[in-house]
């Protein structure tokens, strides 16, 4: 963007940017949708762990309820599959089908790291004895590692794995996932599990769109951040026509649909729980829209995210499950009338995904650097 034309662009400051996003993400108001089509909205909900996606839409939805999308995971309406981020997701049985293409050169970008343990192995062959394996029947990691080792004695195990999971389409199967049930991860594929071959990749540029419906107004390294890809630069350029755009603070062209939510900045935001690895926290490449500087690094340690409290639609605490008690760990003081609306929160949260439960909230000591 060059001066001339960043001085005519509209700005965006960075409350205007985090209203705008956590209107997309359902943060701003509960809404309506059904579970199914708010993974839908939101392509995904991060998975990493099997509770997350559960307490995201408790999160973001009037009148939700665990069973639902443990339901919809019964039924193979939507998945556990490695996509965005080399991590897991879960997605609609449509997006699995289709997104997971659209970041297959990421994955093969992925296997690059694994030059060394793969020496002597012939991917494609490697590919197609995994396919006919967890076809056969799921299979664990383990299981799947053992077999292809018998193949190939000479490569690294841990290796041969991630050639798996970078080749194929491997979902998790029930009940994994289920809300309530307990289960080990065992492997099939998308096209086994679905019963349907999979989709070719879509456009770029279809998923642009529908990035930004979920995460706008956004830069192209936003998205980029997001899906794990790079070069979508040239999907921007093609939609310009189509997009408004709009510069944040540092300058950055951001993109947007034009007819997407954009509220008042002082548009009220009632504080929210979220689960580790909410899509909120790691969909930008700039995340100031949601973490203040201040805050910066205080919600994960190393590869640990952990579960964070939202107060003015920004990071501003940590919570955790101890025993029968919701800890809540705040970064600053609270007003009288925030810790009142945090409680609540806490509360319709705990009565959402646990009913009939007794549970003690609790304030903890206030977590200073």
């Amino acid at each position: 963007m060059t001066k001339s034309s960043a001085a005519r662009t509209p700005l965006l400051d960075t409350r205007a940017l985090n209203r705008a996003t956590l209107d997309r993400q359902l943060l701003l108001r509960r809404s309506p949708l059904s579970a199914a089509d708010a993974v839908r909205h939101l392509l995904g909900l991060q998975a990493q762990n099997v509770r997350p996606p559960y307490y995201a839409l408790a999160a973001r939805l009037d009148g939700f309820a665990p069973e639902q999308l443990s339901a919809l995971l019964a039924d193979r309406e939507v998945v556990r599959i490695v996509t965005l981020r080399s991590t897991i997701h879960t997605h609609t049985a449509e997006d699995c089908l289709t997104l997971r293409p659209l970041v297959q050169p990421a994955r093969d970008r992925e296997l690059t790291n694994f030059r060394k343990g793969l020496a002597g192995v012939d991917l494609d062959r490697l590919a197609a004895l995994s396919r006919e394996l967890v076809e056969a029947e799921p299979r664990t990691m383990a299981q799947l590692r053992e077999a292809l080792g018998a193949e190939w004695p000479d490569a690294d195990p841990q290796s041969l794995g991630v050639a798996a999971r970078c080749r194929l389409p491997l979902v998790q199967v029930t009940p994994r996932g289920l809300w309530g049930r307990s289960g080990q991860v065992a492997l099939t594929t998308a096209e086994r599990w679905l019963g349907r071959p999979a989709e070719p990749a879509p456009a770029p540029d279809a998923v642009v769109l529908r990035y930004l419906a979920a995460f706008g107004p956004a830069s192209v390294k936003d998205m980029q951040t997001w899906a794990g890809l790079t070069r979508l630069k040239d999907a921007f350029e093609r939609l310009r026509p189509r997009l408004l755009t709009f510069r944040d603070p540092n300058g950055v062209e951001l993109f947007d649909l034009p007819d997407a939510p954009r509220p008042d900045p002082d548009t009220p935001a009632p504080p929210r729980f979220l689960p580790e690895f909410d899509n909120l926290l790691l969909s930008h490449a700039d995340r100031t829209r949601v973490i203040p500087p201040e805050h910066w690094g205080r919600s994960w340690q190393g590869n640990q995210a952990y579960r964070t409290l939202l107060v003015d639609g920004f990071l501003a605490g940590l919570w955790k499950p101890d025993g029968d008690t919701l800890v809540i760990e705040p970064f600053g003081e609270l007003t009288k009338a925030q810790r009142e609306d945090v409680t609540a929160e806490g509360a319709r949260m705990l009565t959402t995904l646990h009913p009939g439960t007794s549970y003690d909230i609790r304030f903890g000591t206030v977590v200073r650097r």
